[in-house]
């Protein structure tokens, strides 16, 4: 198969770079180039691309504002390039939001993985296995206020109860849908969500802002408790639990990449299979690869409840299925019931 990619870029520069580099695999055609929103409507209308590569900086009406157009009116994956300062951060983490399926970095152009692919050349083909419909990215429907967000409810966790969850692309719009239905006083929840190092606390902050729990970038030594969720650092460790079933606490452990994640899902549903055991609750929800089954295995085997998101709700069903096919998952559930069963479970 080959993947029809149009370049969105208001710099003849960045056209030629971005177009080079796609261009590089034989399984990746260029179809277009547009150096407006205005250009790119009316290509991606008449060309049918199976991704956009889109800039978030451009003259005229910006990245986001036509990302949010194509969403509503026209869901296509989306790959955003930019330039990601602290700043783009924020702008990269509003894009995931509204349903881009992955951030490059322009200045990565040219960078080679582990197996010696281009980088974005990755993205595109992870973005054109992904599942995109109106319902995504809608996120005026679904976001509520701070004041609502934070409002007290009744609902009080078995002791030692814990959750944890992994996920990967389209993982931002999803780990928001799934924690704004949180209540205030969840369960103590632990999250590795795969990006970037300078992602993970702007990401954390806008999820503290927007759900009832409070989230918060996981430190060493964190005791886990109700009410707080805990997201791994990007980048430089893992994070795991440790410590007696009664105190639990989150640790941060340097080592090499596991499944090429740094942090990885299965080193913390390992920890959480040897420390919590039974008293665990695993969620693994949408993304690319098998980061996750292995280690969602053993908390199964360790007496845990485990969850996996379906195939029709995932926007890409890569993370979840693996765990599926090797028997880790005990129920699979659509994204709308999956948060609900899992308070369920861990309700006192």
């Amino acid at each position: 198969m080959t993947v029809r990619a149009l370049v969105v870029d208001d710099s003849r520069t960045m056209q030629q770079l971005v177009s080079r580099e796609l261009e590089g695999s034989d399984a990746i055609s260029v179809v277009g180039i547009a150096s407006s929103a205005q250009e790119a409507r009316q290509m991606i209308k008449a060309l049918d691309p199976d991704v956009v590569t889109l800039d978030i900086e451009m003259d005229g009406m910006s990245g986001l504002e036509f990302l949010e157009r194509i969403m509503t009116l026209r869901p296509t994956p989306v790959v955003m390039v930019s330039s990601l300062t602290s700043e783009g951060a924020e702008a990269s983490l509003t894009a995931l939001e509204i349903g881009a399926i992955g951030c490059f970095d322009k200045r990565d152009l040219s960078l080679r993985g582990e197996a010696g692919k281009s980088s974005l050349v990755d993205l595109v083909f992870t973005a054109a296995k992904a599942r995109t419909s109106p319902g995504f990215g809608n996120r005026a429907a679904r976001v509520q206020s701070p004041a609502q967000a934070k409002a007290a409810t009744t609902y009080r966790a078995r002791d030692r109860s814990v959750i944890g969850i992994g996920a990967s692309t389209g993982g931002v719009e999803t780990l928001i849908e799934l924690l704004r239905n949180f209540p205030v006083d969840c369960p103590p929840t632990v999250i590795v969500q795969h990006m970037p190092e300078s992602f993970t606390k702007s990401f954390a902050d806008r999820l503290d802002r927007l759900c009832p729990p409070s989230v918060e970038e996981a430190r060493p030594g964190a005791v886990l408790a109700p009410g707080k969720v805990y997201l791994a650092p990007g980048g430089l460790q893992h994070l795991e639990i440790a410590g007696d079933p009664s105190r639990l606490h989150c640790r941060l452990i340097e080592g090499d990449k596991m499944n090429g994640h740094r942090p990885s899902v299965d080193r913390l549903f390992h920890s959480l299979a040897r420390f919590a055991g039974a008293n665990a609750l695993g969620m693994i929800l949408t993304g690319m690869g098998n980061d996750g089954a292995k280690g969602l295995l053993a908390m199964r085997n360790a007496g845990a409840m485990t969850l996996g998101q379906d195939q029709a709700s995932s926007i890409v069903y890569g993370m979840p299925a693996e765990a599926f096919a090797c028997g880790a998952v005990t129920e699979q559930l659509p994204l709308r019931r999956i948060g609900a069963r899992a308070l369920e479970w861990c309700r006192a």
